[in-house]
C-alpha cells in the first residue's frame, strides 16, 4: 500500500510539473506571435501579470487577520519581499534582454545553471540534503537538454544575435542566479508561511518594480503598439498563462521542492518546439522526442527518492491560509521550479525568439 501511495504521488507530481510546462508554452507561443507583430514589450507583459497578482492575492492578504496580516508583514519583512521581487523581475528582464546579444543555443544551455545554483543555495540556506541519486538525476536531465540543443542546431534554430556574446551569456548567468534566489525564497515561504502571503507580496512589490521599469524603459514601445483585437487577445492569453503559472507553481513547490520543479520545467522548451512545428513551421527532429524522454526519466529519478532538511524542528506558526504548512514539514519529495521562464522566459518566465 505504501509503494502504491508513493507511485500515485510521483505520478501526480509528474503531471502537475507538466501542467506548469504547458503554461510556460502558452506564454512562449503568445509572445512569439507578439514578436511577429513587432510588439516587444517584456516589461509591460510582466507588469500586467504582477498587477493581476496584486488585484487578487494582495487584496486577499489585506483581508486576513492576526500576526500575518499585510500591515504586520510590511512592518517586519518588507525588505525581504522587496529583495525577492527584485530578483524575480530582473531575472525575467535579463534573460529576455540576452536574446539581443547571444544565441538561443547559449541561452538554453546557460539557463540550466539555475539548477546547480538552486541546489547549492538550498543546501546551505534551507539545509536541504540530497543523495547521490539526485545528482545523477540532474545529470540525466541536463543530458536531455543537450539533446534538445543538438536538435535545434541540426534544425537550424540557432537564432539570436552574435553581437556582444559575452554580455549576452553574462545576462543569462545573472538571470539564472536571480531565478535561483527567487525560487529558493518561494520554497521557504510557501512551506513555512503560506502561498497567499508569497503571491500577495510578490504582486505588491512586483507591480511596483515592474511599473517603474516600464515607465523608464518601454514608454515609447508601448506608445507604438497598434492595438487591435488580435494583439489584445495575445496580451490576454500571455497574462492569464503567466498568472496561472505563478498561482499554481507554489502548490507544486510545496508538494516537492523548487529544484524538482525546475527540472520538470526543462520540458517547457520542448512543448514550445512541438507547437512551433505547427505554428511557426519548425523542422522536426527525432532528437526532440529523445530529449523529452531523457528529461522525464531524470525527473522521475529525482523524485523517486525523497530529500530531507537538516533544519531543527520548529513550532508551527499560525496562518489563516488553509494551504499553509508548518516548518516542521521537512520531509520533501524533491521537485523543483524552473528557471522561471523561458523559450520566452519567464515572467519565468521562456520566450520564442
Amino acid at each position: 500500500a505504501r509503494k502504491w501511495r508513493h507511485a500515485k504521488s510521483l505520478l501526480k507530481t509528474i503531471l502537475m510539473g507538466q501542467v506548469l510546462s504547458l503554461l510556460i508554452c502558452g506564454t512562449a507561443v503568445s509572445c512569439g506571435y507578439l514578436v511577429e507583430d513587432k510588439v516587444e514589450t517584456p516589461m509591460l507583459q510582466s507588469f500586467l501579470n504582477y498587477a493581476l497578482l496584486l488585484f487578487t492575492y494582495t487584496t486577499l492578504l489585506s483581508t486576513s487577520k492576526g500576526d500575518r496580516n499585510i500591515l504586520q508583514i510590511l512592518k517586519t519583512n518588507w525588505w525581504k519581499y522587496l529583495a525577492m521581487a527584485v530578483a524575480d523581475v530582473e531575472a525575467n528582464y535579463a534573460v529576455v534582454k540576452a536574446y539581443q546579444f547571444t544565441t538561443l543555443t547559449s541561452i538554453q544551455l546557460l539557463d540550466c545553471f539555475v539548477i546547480p545554483v538552486l541546489m547549492l543555495l538550498s543546501w546551505f540556506i534551507l539545509k536541504t540534503r540530497y543523495r547521490l541519486m539526485h545528482f545523477v538525476a540532474v545529470a540525466v536531465c541536463l543530458l536531455g537538454v543537450g539533446a534538445m540543443v543538438g536538435a535545434d542546431i541540426l534544425a537550424g534554430r540557432n537564432q539570436g544575435s552574435t553581437n556582444h556574446v559575452l554580455l549576452g551569456d553574462g545576462l543569462v548567468l545573472l538571470s539564472a542566479v536571480l531565478y535561483a534566489i527567487s525560487n529558493m525564497c518561494q520554497e521557504h515561504t510557501v512551506k513555512n508561511l503560506s502561498r497567499i502571503e508569497f503571491l500577495g507580496m510578490m504582486g505588491l512589490f512586483g507591480t511596483l518594480i515592474s511599473g517603474i521599469q516600464l515607465a523608464v524603459l518601454e514608454t515609447d514601445a508601448v506608445r507604438k503598439i497598434k492595438w487591435n483585437f488580435r494583439i489584445s487577445m495575445l496580451f490576454v492569453v500571455y497574462t492569464l498563462c503567466m498568472y496561472a503559472l505563478y498561482s499554481f507553481m507554489p502548490v507544486v513547490v510545496k508538494m516537492t521542492s523548487a529544484t524538482a520543479v525546475n527540472l520538470s520545467l526543462l520540458t517547457a522548451d520542448l512543448f514550445s518546439l512541438f507547437c512551433g512545428l505547427f505554428l511557426f513551421e519548425y523542422k522536426f527532429s527525432a532528437l526532440y522526442i529523445i530529449s523529452f524522454v531523457i528529461i522525464t526519466v531524470g525527473f522521475v529519478m529525482f523524485n523517486a527518492i525523497p530529500t530531507y532538511s537538516a533544519l531543527p524542528e520548529e513550532p508551527a506558526e499560525p496562518s489563516d491560509d488553509p494551504n499553509a504548512q508548518s516548518s516542521s514539514d521537512h520531509l520533501i519529495v524533491a521537485d523543483h521550479v524552473h528557471s522561471f521562464m523561458t523559450t520566452v522566459y519567464l515572467s519565468s518566465g521562456r520566450s520564442f525568439q
